[in-house]
């Protein structure tokens, strides 16, 4: 079957059914030409196919166009010319689905084409031709952008964050406020807009107030902030339409729409989309469930867009739907790997195993007994991207060895599995769930350096002096290695600590004889040792240019026997985790040295832009309210300043600080080499001038085209031929904007899958006698009517009012318990003051403690929230932060974590929902770790850090 351009266009989602197979997208449809000679060149393309076949398969050309289908449906004998209609009603006429989706967007296309008939006055002004607004953005009279609308003020507030040449030719520094949707002129969060700025004195601020997420977004009352340069959009350059995950409204809802309505406005799960408005007679037997719609346009005259409904997910508060639907909202899809990628696999059973070929032996460097090579990871973990080896060599220098996974190997550039791994472009990790890149057989077995078994793997290998640590040279190449031990983070640290009774935990050391034993051990902690050492080394040199240090609170999970979570525990650093990060680094930024020297126009380096001085403002004052100085003019000097902000009494104070300081980076990036200068190419937050992802190809596509480079660069050191294609600079740039693109999707996911099972775990608690339900609270911010609040315990951050919905303020008597009651607030720059009518005062200062309870905001239509309520303005008994006073190097990302492990308590309290998980893990997951806690703990090696901040290595 081959479609035209317009069937491409309208039916789409259906083509993409499973079951219709034998389809041919020709190159005009999919560009969209949209004349006759297009519509002529897909019929001779079908004619071709048709010839092509020997005249044996009959070929189905699908069009709209009733003319073509009378001028070709009887040309050609065996090439057929019919509607999509008639194609589902005569090839597929069992597939209820199709039909139904079909019936769906014919009717939406209907009563568009009867609206714009119609004439109705205009709800929003038209939008200017594309010739208009490219002259216009050349002249600078607009300015070009994406639209980014405030989730918490959805109908009211919007921003365009410049990009291209508006964000140098503008001469401005901050964000275009769009108020209100009128001035948004029907442009959809993601957009691509054009905006005109209105006269200064048209300026407005943004809103200062806490606000919850109110679809109909009434005004505060309160001040805004400072005006601020505001717009209106005058055009869209490119539509960010995608899917979107609805609920119906209630019976109550329909039934005030009309008993008999068949158009309904549906909410969509995202507060930044509009209502929709499609045309169902399934209202009713949908009002229960997540369903997905398309927009199909919004014209100037409709206050809503229109769309059409494509398929239910699940009901309304279960968990496979809600997580459907934070797969769907983040464009992410989770099918499992196709029968013809799994047919280019290799294999490894005990009757056929898989063993190291004669000709990779004679090519590879082989390390098996040579070096000393092991690993340190998380417990459990079972795909092992890296080891490290460390020995002297005769000379009196040291070794240094960074060994990876030699991913490359089993994935061919254009293969079927390199084409799906790059679709994905990363291993999405959820938090009870995760969804890998590559098939298990490489991810957990062939690729993965397991203890004990010989293993392809990419080198890094230095020589260093034996006193300085300095590097003296270094070799890049393929090798053999034979991992010796498969340590874990915490045993690792405990033999660096001299407690050698950790050895029962080495599996590979349990059941030696005494005196091999020991030889083995002495061997083993002295390499931790000196691997300790230079880390040590290398880490105090990255500081003297300004490396920083963002992070937090981490708080692992205890198990118990059956690997279930029994409680959450304040989880102590470990050095070697810095140990083993910063071998990591090093490699990662060798490599990205050697490979920019070999193809300066077409390497794949990770960039971190310097943050904008403006985004430091908050973490500046807050440091101030307690007696700081930040100074932010260069990496170095923030580092010093967040350095010595300490406040002895509070350690928690310089990790709100650190966090805060974290909220301001810009986004790290894949680029390409040949798409920006040079001094562009700086790491801020590592003070590195190149770098890279080599390290973890096992979950990350950006390493494994940094794999491919690589091996292009040491063939064209030995002056031998390319074999890999490597991809051209305009290609290259394409390929990161995709893999920043799903790395975002993948930061997004997990965050909302961790708020889900957040409000999971205290959904079926009694906030008002469940002791877990109060915890103490530290303030990090002021707003005209609360302050938001950091909660140590559960890392969990979020907004507590201190005025509510009545206009009552809050009032703490003598016993500190705080009661709502008639009165006025006053905020200051680092406090706010609640006054009662009868006299009452208290105040809030940034950075105390107080006593929070928390609960969970259920809704119908978004995802359910956490609630924060000031219970007392004391802290909750004894401090949480006395918990964390010996955690001074924790990582930010782990905050997630902390929740994401003790919110499983109540999804293992769901007996029903058990068996339909486990199927969806043999449905879907490729590869499962031995434990939710090992799971977690990957998300380390993937550099995923909490979206709430923006900072990603």
């Amino acid at each position: 079957m081959i479609p035209d351009w317009k069937v491409v266009q309208d039916y789409l989602e259906i083509l993409e059914f499973p079951e219709l197979k034998g389809i041919i997208f020709m190159q005009t449809a999919c560009q969209t030409v949209q004349h006759q000679r297009g519509r002529r060149s897909i019929y001779n393309a079908a004619v071709w196919y048709y010839h092509h076949c020997q005249d044996r398969m009959p070929i189905v050309m699908v069009t709209e166009d009733e003319e073509a289908i009378q001028q070709y449906g009887s040309e050609t004998e065996g090439v057929f010319v019919i509607s999509f209609k008639n194609y589902l009603d005569n090839f597929w006429p069992d597939l209820k689905a199709a039909h139904e989706l079909c019936d769906s967007i014919l009717q939406s296309r209907r009563e568009r084409e009867n609206e714009s008939q119609e004439s109705h006055g205009k709800e929003y002004a038209e939008h200017l031709p594309l010739e208009v607004l490219e002259a216009g953005i050349k002249s600078g009279r607009y300015i070009q952008g994406i639209l980014n609308v405030n989730k918490h003020r959805a109908q009211i507030e919007a921003f365009v964050r410049l990009q291209g040449a508006s964000c140098k030719d503008s001469g401005l520094v901050s964000d275009i406020l769009i108020h209100g949707m009128k001035a948004r002129n029907r442009s959809i969060h993601g957009d691509v807009v054009v905006v005109e700025l209105l006269p200064k004195n048209e300026w407005k601020g943004r809103t200062a107030a806490l606000c919850e997420n109110d679809s109909d977004d009434k005004a505060s009352g309160d001040p805004p902030s400072e005006p601020m340069p505001t717009g209106r959009v005058v055009g869209i350059l490119q539509k960010n339409w995608r899917d979107y995950v609805v609920t119906f409204p209630s019976k109550e809802e329909v039934q005030s729409q009309g008993k008999n309505a068949q158009k309904i406005l549906v909410t969509p799960w995202d507060y930044r989309i509009p209502k929709i408005r499609i045309s169902t007679q399934q209202a009713e037997a949908l009002q229960d469930f997540r369903v997905v719609v398309r927009i199909d346009s919004w014209e100037s005259t409709s206050v809503y867009p229109n769309g059409h409904f494509v398929r239910v997910l699940g009901r309304i508060g279960d968990l496979e739907g809600e997580i459907a639907t934070i797969l769907v909202e983040n464009s992410i899809s989770v099918v499992p790997f196709s029968e013809a990628q799994m047919c280019e696999m290799p294999v490894n059973t005990p009757g056929n195993p898989w063993k190291v070929s004669p000709e990779e032996e004679r090519e590879r460097k082989d390390l098996r007994e040579t070096h000393l090579v092991f690993s340190i990871d998380p417990k459990g973990c079972e795909d092992v991207d890296d080891t490290l080896s460390v020995r002297t060599l005769a000379n009196g220098s040291l070794e240094l060895g960074v060994h990876i996974a030699d991913v490359t190997h089993f994935v061919p550039p254009s293969s079927y599995i390199d084409t799906e791994a790059r679709t994905r472009a990363t291993t999405y990790y959820l938090a009870d769930r995760r969804y890998d890149m590559l098939p298990s057989i490489l991810s957990a077995d062939l690729c993965s350096l397991l203890g004990g078994v010989d293993r392809y793997a990419v080198s890094v290998i230095w020589e260093l002096d034996r006193t300085s640590y300095e590097i003296k040279n270094v070799w890049f190449g393929r090798t053999i290695i034979r991992s010796a031990y498969k340590l874990f983070y915490e045993a690792a640290q405990e033999l660096l600590d001299g407690n050698v009774t950790v050895v029962e935990d080495i599996p590979e050391l349990k059941n030696l004889d005494t005196k091999s034993r020991q030889a083995k051990l002495e061997e083993l902690v002295w390499a931790l040792g000196k691997l300790t050492d230079i880390a040590r080394h290398i880490r105090a040199k990255r500081d003297r240019c300004g490396a920083l240090e963002l992070e937090g609170v981490e708080v692992r999970v205890q198990l118990d026997e059956k690997k279930n979570i029994h409680d959450l525990i304040p989880k102590q650093p470990l050095e070697v985790h810095e140990t083993v990060a910063e071998c990591m680094i090093l490699a990662n930024h060798w490599v990205a040295r050697k490979i920019w020297e070999s193809f300066p126009h077409q390497a794949l380096l990770r960039q971190h832009p310097p943050p904008h001085q403006e985004f430091f403002s908050e973490l500046r004052e807050c440091a101030k309210a307690k007696g700081f100085f930040i100074d932010t003019r260069s990496n170095k000097t923030l580092a010093d300043s967040l350095d010595n902000a300490n406040d002895p009494n509070d350690p928690i104070v310089n990790r709100l600080l650190r966090s805060m300081a974290t909220q301001a980076m810009s986004n790290a990036l894949y680029f390409s080499t040949g798409s920006c200068a040079e001094e562009e190419f700086h790491h801020y937050g590592l003070a590195l001038d190149k770098y890279t992802h080599f390290t973890s190809p096992i979950r990350r596509y950006s390493d494994i085209v940094v794999h491919r480079l690589l091996m292009a660069a040491i063939s064209k050191d030995k002056k031998m031929e390319i074999k890999d294609n490597l991809l051209s600079n305009k290609d290259l740039e394409e390929l990161c904007r995709h893999i920043n693109n799903r790395n975002r999707a993948a930061q997004h996911s997990q965050k909302q899958s961790t708020e889900l099972f957040q409000c999971m775990y205290f959904k079926d608690k009694d906030p008002e006698n469940e002791e877990r339900c109060i915890s103490d609270g530290v303030i990090y911010s002021i707003r005209t009517n609360g302050v938001l609040v950091f909660i140590p315990r559960f890392g969990i951050k979020g907004a507590a009012y201190l005025r509510n919905k009545d206009g009552l303020v809050i009032s703490c008597g003598s016993d500190s318990r705080s009661e709502w009651k008639p009165g006025s607030l006053q905020r200051f720059q680092n406090k706010i003051t609640s006054t009662t009518t009868g006299g009452e005062s208290v105040t809030f200062h940034l950075f105390d403690h107080v006593t929070v309870r928390i609960s969970v905001q259920a809704s119908r239509c978004h995802s359910d929230t956490i609630r924060l309520e000031i219970i007392s303005n004391k802290p909750y008994m004894i401090p949480d932060t006395e918990l964390f006073q010996q955690s001074s190097l924790l990582l930010k990302s782990d905050l997630v974590k902390e929740v994401t492990r003790s919110v499983e308590e109540a999804q293992l309290a769901q007996e029903v929902k058990v068996n339909i998980i486990q199927e969806d893990y043999q449905k879907y997951c490729q590869t499962k770790g031995r434990s939710l806690y090992t799971l977690l703990e990957e998300i380390r090696d993937l550099a995923l850090l909490d979206v709430s901040n923006s900072y990603v290595m």
